[in-house]
């Protein structure tokens, strides 16, 4: 940090990371970070997601959440909107937490083919 403008950029981008987390966004993204959830790979999905949503500037928040419940799902997704609709995203790793950026952040359609939907269709 050489200058007044340095710091100002320091702030700035802290501003954002915080906003991000607690802000009021149109989504809010919860990746479980439990033992089962590290283990699987949700450290980086969650890294990814919160690239993306700084990126490209999505109206959402992430954040983590211990056990969601279901292991053999992980790493395992909710995505919450305004009216507090919940979607569940499964077996995710950073490619589809991409698409999932892209799609459901982005422009509002849910990816139903890397939910839980999708495999209590298959049922």
């Amino acid at each position: 940090m050489k200058s007044l403008s340095d710091l100002q950029k320091i702030r700035d981008e802290a501003k954002k990371r915080v906003s991000m987390r607690e802000g009021n966004q149109n989504y809010r993204v919860v990746v479980g970070m439990a033992t089962c959830g590290i283990a699987a790979g949700a450290r980086p999905v969650l890294n990814a997601f919160v690239e993306e949503v700084a990126k490209n500037n999505y109206s959402a928040s992430v954040t983590q959440t211990g056990c969601i419940g279901m292991c053999t799902l992980e790493p395992i997704v909710e995505i919450f909107d305004l009216e507090g609709k919940k979607t569940t995203y499964v077996l995710v790793d950073p490619r589809k937490a991409i698409e999932i950026c892209e799609e459901h952040l982005g422009k509002g359609k849910v990816k139903n083919e890397y939910s839980v939907a999708s495999l209590e269709a298959k049922r």
